[in-house]
C-alpha cells in the first residue's frame, strides 16, 4: 500500500510516497480505505523530527485526521460494516501510525461516521482539531456566562473553539486581523479585537478585571497572559508551561489522550450536522503534493485545512 512518509526527518521535501506492506484489521478494529487526510501544524513537527520516533520505523507517516470507507471489519467488532463512511483520529509514530496512508487500521472508539451532508474531504478536518477544542474547554472548566479570549481565531482550531464555546453559552472575545474579520465574525463571537501586540489591552477594555480563560491558538504566550484575571486559566496547544505569572493556572493540551474518545467524536459529528461546527477546507490536493501542502501551511495565512486525497 502507499503511504506519504519520511525516511529522514527534515523539511517539506523530505515527504515522499512510499510502498509498504498492506495492513489488515485485527481484533477490535476496522480497516479504513482512506480517501482524504488533513494537513495540520502537528504534522510538520512529526516530519521535522520534533517528536519521539523510537516506537516507529521508517517511512514515518504523519497525520492525525483521516476520513474514508471501512473495507475490513476485524473480529469482536459490532455495529460497523464494510462500506460505512467514517472519520478517524490517528496517532503518528505509535500504535497503528499516522493518517497519511492508503489504509488505516483503527481501533473501535477512534472513529465515527462522517456527518450527514458533509463530504469526506470536509469530514477529514474534524476529528483532531475538534477533539483539541473540546479538551481545551474541559481544561478551562468554564461555565455559561464566563468569558473566554481566543488568539488565532481565524485558524481552523480557533474556528472550532469559538463555535463550541459560543454554543456552550460562553462569552467569547476573538482576535482577528483586518482581512480575516469577515471570517471571524461569521463564527459568532461576542467581541472581535485586533490581533497583535495590543490584544491584551483590547481584551481588558472589554473585561476590565480580565477574562476567565484564554486559549492561545496563535502561540502568543507571554504577550497575552495579562488578558487574564487573577485565578484565570491559560490553555496552550504546544506544551508551554507558562511564565510563572502569579494567580494564573497554566494548562496544556494533549490530544493524543483522546485517541478513543468515541463519545466526543459523536458530539462533534452532531455538532457539524446541527451547524454548530463548520468544517473548512482550504484546498484539496493529490497525496503526492504533500510537500507543497506543508510548505504552504508553514508559510502561514492558510484559512481552513489543506486536504490530501489518494
Amino acid at each position: 500500500m502507499k503511504v506519504v512518509g519520511i525516511e529522514t526527518f527534515g523539511g517539506p521535501r523530505a515527504l515522499a510516497v512510499h510502498e509498504v506492506p498492506e495492513v489488515h484489521a485485527g481484533a477490535g478494529s476496522v480497516r479504513i480505505a482512506v480517501r482524504a487526510f488533513a494537513v495540520n501544524p502537528t504534522d510538520t513537527g512529526v516530519r521535522s523530527g520534533e517528536r519521539d520516533s523510537s516506537k516507529a520505523s521508517a517511512p514515518y507517516a504523519p497525520g492525525m485526521d483521516a476520513a474514508g470507507v471501512i473495507d475490513e471489519v476485524g473480529p469482536d467488532v459490532e455495529g460497523w460494516s464494510v462500506g460505512d463512511e467514517v472519520m478517524a483520529i490517528a496517532l503518528p509514530l505509535s500504535g497503528h501510525g499516522g493518517a497519511y496512508v492508503e489504509y488505516l487500521v483503527a481501533p473501535v472508539g477512534s472513529f465515527t461516521r462522517i456527518p450527514r451532508g458533509t463530504t469526506i474531504e470536509e469530514a477529514s478536518t474534524v476529528p483532531m482539531n475538534g477533539l483539541t477544542a473540546m479538551q481545551m474547554l474541559e481544561l478551562a472548566g468554564l461555565e455559561r456566562g464566563q468569558t473566554l479570549a481566543v488568539t488565532g481565531a481565524a485558524g481552523l482550531l480557533g474556528n472550532y473553539v469559538v463555535q463550541l464555546a459560543e454554543a456552550a453559552g460562553i462569552t467569547v472575545i476573538a482576535d482577528s486581523s483586518e482581512k480575516d474579520q469577515p471570517l471571524v465574525r461569521s463564527l459568532g463571537p461576542d467581541h472581535v479585537v485586533p490581533r497583535g501586540d495590543e490584544f491584551a489591552a483590547s481584551v481588558r477594555a472589554i473585561a476590565p478585571e480580565g477574562v476567565d480563560a484564554l486559549f492561545d491558538c496563535a502561540l502568543q504566550r507571554e504577550g497575552v497572559v495579562p488578558a487574564l484575571r487573577d485565578g484565570g486559566a491559560f490553555v496552550d496547544v504546544r506544551g508551554w508551561e507558562g511564565n510563572g505569572a502569579p494567580g494564573i493556572r497554566f494548562e496544556r493540551v494533549f490530544v493524543f489522550s483522546e485517541y478513543r474518545s468515541f463519545d466526543k467524536l459523536e458530539r462533534l459529528r452532531h455538532g457539524v450536522e446541527g451547524g454548530t461546527i463548520v468544517p473548512r477546507v482550504a484546498e484539496v490536493l493529490p497525496a503526492e503534493r504533500a510537500p507543497e501542502a506543508h510548505e504552504r501551511l508553514e508559510a502561514g495565512g492558510t484559512r481552513g485545512r489543506f486536504v490530501l486525497t489518494w
